[in-house]
């Protein structure tokens, strides 16, 4: 069986450097939400990527879905930050890493 995961690449926007501790509590308590939903694999932000404030992994399930949740992040609904959304198919022992 096929197993899906969703990365969200949260791109700093014009106005990030805008951002408040008001909309970071916001973010915060959104990723608490969904983490307690069952929606997050993993997050965090980025070191030393340019332009990337940080990266999503959800678990959904579907990319729609996924979409969803990215235009309702914070930083993405208030306009500092755009995003990228990716489908990883995961490749681990329970499916041999995807051989054939």
């Amino acid at each position: 069986m096929e197993k899906w995961l969703y990365v969200m690449m949260i791109k700093r926007g014009k106005s990030y450097n805008k951002v408040t501790k008001a909309v970071i509590i916001r973010h915060v308590e959104n990723l608490k939400r969904l983490d307690a939903d069952g929606k997050i694999e993993l997050c965090g932000p980025l070191k030393g990527y340019p332009g990337v404030a940080g990266m999503v992994i959800f678990k959904t399930a579907n990319y729609e879905e996924a979409e969803a949740l990215c235009r309702q992040e914070p930083l993405v609904a208030e306009g500092y930050a755009t995003y990228t959304l990716a489908e990883l198919q995961v490749a681990d022992k329970d499916n041999d890493y995807l051989m054939p």
